[in-house]
């Protein structure tokens, strides 16, 4: 009796398993002749879209703060004796690149004041302004990403890298 409730279990498994792989969606890709489609985008997506973008502007911007920030915390741990040559190499990579690229990030300010498509609150009057608007500024994005290639993640990562090797020491307390 026990050996029928195991295989018929075990075939109950085998069969959910064998269901479980069908595939329940179909897919089918855009051929030469087809069309594609032109998607809506609604002026609330346009909207929320622009705010993303101004604030990543904005973030970016701060970029000059972050350098001098930085380079403070590197000058003060050199002071107390620590090694700060791998921090201080990805920073000043960084801040190569930075040079470079903030011409790029300074013509995207034409582009935020003017906010074409856009009021001064950030709501669509134009949708096709506002969608050329968005791929401009995207476009400003990614040449900017391209131009800092990866320094700003060095930097960050040499900093945890850093601040791991050496922790801030703990205060005591005496009872």
């Amino acid at each position: 009796m026990r050996f029928l409730i195991n295989k018929t279990i075990f075939v109950a498994l085998v069969a959910a398993l064998a269901v479980a792989s069908l595939p329940f969606a179909s897919a089918s890709a855009w051929g030469p002749g087809d069309s594609i489609p032109q998607w809506q985008i609604t002026n609330e997506r346009l909207e929320k879209i622009w705010a993303r973008q101004v604030r990543r502007y904005e973030r970016i911007g701060h970029a000059d703060t972050l350098i001098a920030r930085v380079q403070r915390l590197i000058d003060r741990a050199k002071a107390n004796g620590k090694d700060v040559s791998a921090v201080q190499a990805t920073l000043d990579a960084f801040a190569a690149q930075w040079k470079k690229a903030k011409p790029v990030y300074e013509g995207m300010k034409g582009i935020v004041n003017s906010h074409q498509g856009f009021d001064s609150n950030g709501k669509v009057t134009d949708p096709e302004k506002a969608k050329q608007t968005l791929v401009a500024m995207h476009a400003k994005f990614q040449e900017t990403k391209i131009i800092l290639s990866g320094t700003g993640k060095a930097l960050r990562d040499a900093m945890q890298v850093y601040r791991q090797t050496n922790p801030r020491p703990q205060p005591t307390t005496t009872p």
